[in-house]
């Protein structure tokens, strides 16, 4: 089966241009959405679309920028696909992962995205040692250890009694949501064993 994935950034922007590679290749489903392609976890229609794949579909885009904005997210999104027996087909940059030179132009683009990575990790290691020689440098000591002390206990009552919601309890305390979560979990659960 084929099936199609469109996106458009905006609700101004127009899909038509998609839309025709869709019918150029007949695909039979498409999943569309108008969202930004920076946060993959914002797209449910590319979630559903990597859902609904199975083995032996094919997933046509227009073009890659369509499909992932980074090099890294392309590249998972790929390895997903072939994992699940999936091939692959790119309009604009006639990329068709059927075919031998489709895998290899995958293949460079993941071994190009690797290559920038660890010029990246390098840059960032000389940097660390030309400021380590000027003395400028400061270790990371790990995350800061949050603990349930009565600041967190009387935001806790604050909490349960709805004068304050999750967002305000986590700002108040200077810790992510999750964190919170755990200590929530913590607190509670010490309080119910004594």
């Amino acid at each position: 089966m084929f099936v199609g994935y469109v996106r458009v950034s905006t609700v101004e922007q127009n899909e038509a241009r998609q839309l025709e590679t869709m019918k150029k290749y007949e695909v039979e489903r498409v999943f569309t959405e108008k969202v930004s392609g920076k946060n993959m976890a914002d797209r449910k229609e590319l979630r559903d679309m990597l859902e609904f794949v199975r083995e032996g579909d094919t997933v046509v885009i227009h073009d890659f920028s369509r499909l992932a904005r980074s090099t890294k997210d392309l590249l998972e999104i790929v390895e997903l696909l072939e994992n699940k027996g999936v091939k692959l087909i790119s309009s604009k940059e006639n990329i068709d992962t059927h075919t031998a030179n489709g895998k290899l132009m995958l293949t460079m683009i993941g071994a190009i995205a690797e290559f920038e990575r660890a010029n990246l990790l390098e840059r960032q290691r000389e940097g660390i040692a030309i400021a380590k020689a000027k003395g400028i440098y400061k270790e990371k000591c790990g995350r800061k250890e949050v603990v349930i002390d009565s600041k967190f206990m009387d935001l806790y009552d604050d909490y349960k009694e709805r004068k304050i919601n999750k967002v305000q309890f986590a700002k108040a305390m200077d810790i992510s949501r999750p964190t919170l979560d755990k200590l929530i979990k913590e607190y509670t659960k010490n309080r119910e064993e004594h």
